[in-house]
This record gives C-alpha cells, structure tokens and sequence, in this order.
C-alpha cells in the first residue's frame, strides 16, 4: 500500500475515534475531537499532494479518498445537528449533493467516460471544512450562520455546475 492510500485508510481510521470522543464527553472533548478533525482533514490535503507528485493514483485512492471525506463530513455534521447547532436539512442537502454526483459519476462511468473534480467540488470542500472546524469553537450565533450559508451555497453552485457541465451524459437520448 502506497503513502497515500495509507494516509487515507488513516483518515478512516480517525473517523470512529472522532465520534467516540464527542459521544464519550470528557473534559476537553470538544477541542481534541476538533484536533481530529483538523488532522482527518490535513491528512486529505497531504495524501491528495502525494498521490499526484508521486504518481500514486490509485483505484483504491480514486473511490475511498472523496468517501473518507464525505464519511467525516457529515459525522461531524449529524454531531452538530444533534446538538441542535445545525439545521438537520443542511446536512440533508450536503447528502443529496453527493449522491446525485455520484450517481452522475456512475452514469458516465458506465459509458466510458470519467468525470473529475471540479475546482467548484474541492472548493466546495475546503468551505465545508473550515466552517465545520469553526463550530467547534464558540460563536456567535450569526457567525454559524454566515457558516450554513457559505456550506449551502458552495454546495448547491458545485453541485448544479456538475450537471450543467455534464448534461450531455444525461441526455434523453442517451438514458
């Protein structure tokens, strides 16, 4: 196994311990779970630097890196709707995002094509992170806001430019 492949199944790794302690609640859990997260996501940044410097794309990498992210994504954000922070349709309308790329993704494959990320995807990534990393600290309330805000509308834009770069994959013609 590859260095960034290992850095990915580290990141998977990491996701349980995340939950257990933010459901264990000790002193201090709510700082070393935002430790966690914080090196979930650099571990995301580094593997990806590796994978494509070194040459060390792989399959594995391919499937389980942007699946790794989703998985820690929206842990922490059911977490911070069970809280009652965040709205349960902000997590909702992450969720329905990823699976209509994905069923996409899974269309074009099936016809011989490969749709990459997009610019708007890991920007949309990179937002998600921060604002996620930021409810881990205490704000004020408008603040969260401007937080959802930025995740839904990230969200939505990228989600809706794969579609309109890839409408020809969707096609009457071609279902």
């Amino acid at each position: 196994m590859n260095t960034a492949n290992k850095l990915t199944v580290a990141r998977i790794a990491l996701i349980p311990v995340f939950l257990a302690v933010l459901y264990i609640g000790f002193p201090g859990s709510n700082y070393t779970a935002l430790a966690l997260f914080v090196l979930a996501g650099l571990t995301d940044i580094v593997d990806g630097y590796i994978a494509r410097n070194r040459n060390q794309v792989t399959d594995f990498g391919t499937f389980m890196d942007p699946l790794a992210d989703k998985i820690l994504v929206i842990s922490a954000m059911l977490w911070f709707t069970e809280l009652g922070v965040l709205p349960g349709w902000v997590p909702l309308i992450v969720v329905i995002r990823e699976f209509m790329v994905t069923a996409l993704r899974l269309i074009a494959a099936g016809k011989g094509r490969v749709i990459a990320a997009a610019m708007s995807g890991k920007i949309k990534n990179v937002v998600t992170m921060i604002c996620i990393t930021a409810m881990f600290l205490p704000l004020e309330q408008w603040m969260i806001i401007v937080g959802i805000v930025a995740i839904i509308g990230t969200t939505l834009y990228s989600g809706v430019e794969y579609f309109i770069k890839n409408r020809d994959v969707l096609s009457w013609s071609n279902l």
